[in-house]
């Protein structure tokens, strides 16, 4: 079945005068041993990787490096590369080897580092405003994620109370309730010379983080 790159093009809001590139980007070696993207996705992660470290800065001019880190790797992980590429139906523009033709699934990998290498293709084609634009445009919804990243509610508290107390938090689960397949776990966490901040959560983890993020709320009163 021929692929239709134009309706690619359309979805990504880039025409490429170099159309080789373009299905260059989207060949997997196991189509073809030479002409494949895989050099091209090692140049596209890296300039994912510049563009979206760009971006945070001037999201979070004040934020600590370890914060940043941390929003970084989860915006540029295979993962995330993987969501983005479904937006788009980048599955349905990649060339695996398919000897009978059959309406294969593609691998997650697979579909995750093409997305990189289209990033990569876009930059040799229209060069790095252009892609910027590209990548921020495809990133939005997961860089609007970022802004609450639960994550580092506890590492920023365990951070503060070091610096403070010289001791880590303290946690307690208090009850653990629910069914098994939906349960729901309260959690407290208190701080030398503090009170505790309960908060809940549908695992131990998730409540934990929950609770960091109320005693946050109250640190400065501590």
């Amino acid at each position: 079945m021929k692929i239709s790159y134009h309706n690619l093009e359309k979805k990504i809001k880039v025409n490429f005068k170099n159309k080789n590139l373009l299905i260059k980007s989207l060949t997997h070696k196991s189509f073809d041993k030479e002409q494949n993207n895989e050099k091209i996705e090692f140049l596209g992660d890296r300039v994912l990787g510049l563009v979206i470290a760009k971006k945070l800065l001037e999201i979070y001019p004040n934020e600590k490096e370890g914060v940043l880190d941390k929003k970084f790797a989860s915006l540029v992980n295979k993962k995330t590369c993987l969501s983005v590429a479904k937006k788009i139906n980048l599955d349905k523009f990649i060339k695996t080897f398919n000897p009978s033709n059959k309406n294969i699934k593609i691998e997650d990998k697979i579909i995750s580092d093409s997305c990189e290498a289209l990033v990569g293709a876009i930059y040799l084609e229209k060069g790095l405003d252009n892609v910027e634009n590209v990548i921020l445009d495809l990133w939005q919804d997961e860089i609007k994620k970022s802004v609450i990243t639960q994550i580092d509610a506890k590492t920023t508290l365990q951070e503060l109370s070091l610096k403070k107390f010289k001791k880590l938090p303290t946690y307690k689960l208090i009850s653990n309730t629910g069914p098994r397949h939906k349960p729901i776990f309260k959690v407290a966490v208190k701080l030398p010379n503090s009170k505790y901040f309960y908060s809940m959560g549908n695992s131990k983890k998730d409540a934990e983080q929950n609770a960091a993020i109320e005693c946050l709320k109250d640190f400065k009163k501590i």
